[in-house]
């Protein structure tokens, strides 16, 4: 059984309101995903433009009465959720279940905490139901691959980032030996800094070393900086390279719970056990 099943039958009012929230098919269905879309782009937008000083300044009020308008729809619309789902444990901790309930916080938090308000950008990752909504559901699968092989590759990685961090300790502190206070840099964290925004190749420009063998050791960074950005990719794309099916891996993602199945040999969904021979 998928977690997220109707908590009744179709034929009543909680089932099909299920149908309508949760359901993809043509229909009611399809036209309350894409006025919730509608909604959360022109939410987001309302806090953007709240940002900005001359507009908020001008239409401050109109947009906060928008932002509470926004947010009392999808408190109901989260409240329904969870009335008309079987098992709303699996839905309040789910990944969307999680996102809609922090969409609806910030403005409530605003109360308490000035500028709480602005944190409600984060409903834009409600958009992400785009990919069910227009029948995108097969590129999750592309998505997961990269989830799949990031984790896979996490004790690689993070041998990579320990690394990097004790490179940047050591050139930051010659860098202080080196240049000193009179070229900027007054402290070892300062000329870490340096270093972590020069070995990125980011480069700031607001500490830069003035001396000969400061100049050198800034170059020696740079040029390290662009070998170091090769690491990750060449670790993440050996472990995609390893996963089932080479190259040519192709996720299917279960048409009932959308559990993105890793082994191209499955014919249930491990989660919920739908079949998945005729969804691959």
């Amino acid at each position: 059984m998928s977690a997220l099943n109707p908590a009744a039958p179709p034929d009543t009012l909680r089932g099909k309101t299920y149908e309508i929230i949760f359901g993809h098919e043509p229909g009611w269905g399809r036209h309350f995903d894409a006025g919730l879309i509608v909604l959360i782009i022109a939410s987001v937008t309302a806090v953007m433009l709240d940002s900005v000083a001359s507009f908020s300044g001008r239409y401050g009020a109109e947009l906060i009465a928008f932002e509470w308008a926004f947010t009392i729809l999808f408190t109901l619309e989260y409240v329904v959720r969870l009335w008309c789902v079987k098992n709303v444990r699996a839905y309040v901790f789910s990944f969307f279940g999680i996102i809609d309930l922090l969409s609806v916080i910030p403005t409530y938090l605003s109360v308490f905490l000035p500028g709480g308000q602005y944190l409600a950008v984060i409903r834009v990752l409600r958009v992400v139901r785009v990919f069910r909504v227009f029948k995108l559901v097969r590129f999750l699968g592309e998505a997961s691959l990269l989830s799949i092989a990031l984790r896979n590759a996490r004790y690689k990685i993070a041998v990579f980032l320990v690394t990097v961090l004790c490179i940047v300790i050591v050139v930051g502190s010659v860098m202080y030996l080196i240049e000193g206070p009179e070229g900027g840099f007054t402290s070892i964290p300062r000329g870490v800094y340096w270093a972590i925004v020069t070995l990125t190749t980011v480069g700031y420009g607001d500490v830069a070393p003035t001396t000969p063998l400061g100049q050198g050791l800034a170059a020696f960074v740079m040029i390290l900086g662009y070998g170091i950005i090769a690491v990750p990719t060449g670790i993440v794309t050996a472990e995609i390279a390893q996963l089932p099916g080479g190259g040519g891996y192709h996720a299917i993602p279960c048409p009932s719970c959308e559990h993105i199945e890793v082994d191209p040999d499955s014919k249930y969904c491990r989660f919920c056990g739908v079949s998945m021979r005729h969804h691959a």
